[in-house]
C-alpha cells in the first residue's frame, strides 16, 4: 500500500452482537461521564467569581484538554458500532491522531505550569499576585496550548509522510504505535526518535513536578498552624494524584509492546490511559473543594429556584 490509501480498517470489539452492545454501552457512559463532570467543573469556574483565579484557570483548561481529548475517539468509535461499520477515511484518521496528541500532549505541560501556580502560592505568597497576574497566567496557557499543537503537528507529519505496508489497525481509534506498526520499515526509526524526543521533555516536566514539590512540601511542614497545613496539602494532593494517574497510565500503554493480536487485556489498558483520567479529574479536584462544591450547588439552587417558579 502507499499514501494513496483512502480507509484504514479499526478494530472491531467482538463479532457477538452482545459484546458488541456491551463495549458501546461501556464507552458511552465512559463518554458522558466524563463530559459532564468537566462541563460542570468548567461551569463553576466561570460562573463564580470567587473562582477567577490562576488555580481555577488552569483547572478550566485542564477540562476542557479532558473533553477534547475523549471527544476525539469515543463518538467515533461509539457511532461505528452502533452502525456495525470497521472504516475510517485517511484524513478522518490524520485528524484522529493529530488532535488526540494535541490534547494530551498539552496535559503534561499544563500540570507542570499547575505544579509552579502551586509552588508560588505557597512559597512565595506575598508575590503570588504579582508573579501570576493575568497576563502572565494567559501567556503559560498560551505556551501550553502551542506546545502540544507543534508536538501533535510533529508526530502526525511523521507518522502518515510515508507509505503504509497494511490498513488494518488492531485499535477502535488511530493510535501511533498501531501505525507504527503497520507501516513501512522506514517509518518506525524516524518515529521512534520523535517519541524519544517527547518522552526526553515529558521527563524534564516530570522532574520539574518532583523538585517544585519537594519545595512546597518543605514549605508546608514549616508553616505553623495545623490548619494552615491541612489547607496547603489539600491543593496541591490532587494536583499530584492526577499527574500520577496520567503518567503512569500513558507510560504504561505507550512502553508495552505492540501485541500481536488484539485482546480485552489490551483494549482495557487503552480505556484506562485514554478515558479514565479524563473522567476523575473533575472527581479528584472537587471532591474536597470547598469553592467548587459552593459554586456547584449555587448553580443547581438557582436552576431549581427557576424550575419552581416556572
Amino acid at each position: 500500500m502507499d499514501n494513496e490509501t483512502t480507509q484504514f480498517l479499526l478494530l472491531e470489539f467482538s463479532k457477538i452482537w452482545e459484546l458488541q452492545i456491551m463495549h458501546t454501552v461501556l464507552l458511552l457512559i465512559l463518554y458522558l461521564m466524563t463530559v459532564t463532570g468537566n462541563l460542570l467543573l468548567i461551569s463553576a469556574v466561570i460562573s463564580d467569581h470567587h473562582l477567577h483565579t490562576p488555580m481555577y484557570f488552569f483547572l478550566m483548561n485542564l477540562a476542557m484538554q479532558d473533553i477534547g481529548s475523549v471527544s476525539v475517539i469515543l463518538p467515533k468509535a461509539v457511532f461505528n458500532s452502533l452502525m456495525k461499520i470497521r472504516t475510517i477515511s485517511h484524513s478522518g484518521c490524520v485528524a484522529q491522531v493529530m488532535l488526540f496528541v494535541f490534547f494530551l500532549s498539552s496535559d503534561i505541560p499544563l500540570l507542570t505550569v499547575m505544579a509552579y501556580d502551586r509552588y508560588v502560592a505557597i512559597c512565595n505568597p506575598l508575590q503570588y499576585e504579582m508573579i501570576m497576574n493575568r497576563k502572565a497566567c494567559t501567556k503559560l496557557v498560551g505556551s501550553v496550548w502551542t506546545a502540544g499543537l507543534l508536538n501533535a503537528s510533529l508526530h502526525t507529519t511523521v507518522t502518515f509522510n510515508t507509505p503504509f505496508c497494511s490498513n488494518t489497525l488492531d485499535q477502535f481509534y488511530c493510535e501511533i504505535p498501531y501505525l507504527l506498526k503497520i507501516a513501512c520499515s522506514g517509518l518506525y526509526v524516524t518515529e521512534i526518535g520523535v517519541l524519544v524526543f517527547s518522552a526526553t521533555l515529558t521527563i524534564g516536566c516530570f522532574a520539574f513536578i518532583i523538585v517544585t514539590y519537594v519545595h512546597v512540601f518543605s514549605a508546608v511542614l514549616r508553616i505553623p498552624s495545623v490548619q494552615g497545613r491541612k489547607k496547603a496539602f489539600s491543593t496541591c494532593l490532587p494536583h499530584l494524584i492526577v499527574f500520577s494517574i496520567f503518567l503512569f497510565t500513558g507510560a504504561f500503554a505507550y512502553l508495552k509492546p505492540v501485541a500481536d493480536s488484539p485482546s480485552h487485556p489490551d483494549f482495557l489498558i487503552t480505556i484506562m490511559y485514554s478515558t479514565i483520567p479524563p473522567m476523575l479529574n473533575p472527581l479528584i479536584y472537587s471532591m474536597r473543594n470547598k469553592d467548587i462544591k459552593a459554586a456547584l450547588s449555587r448553580i443547581f439552587g438557582q436552576k431549581l429556584f427557576y424550575f419552581k417558579e416556572i
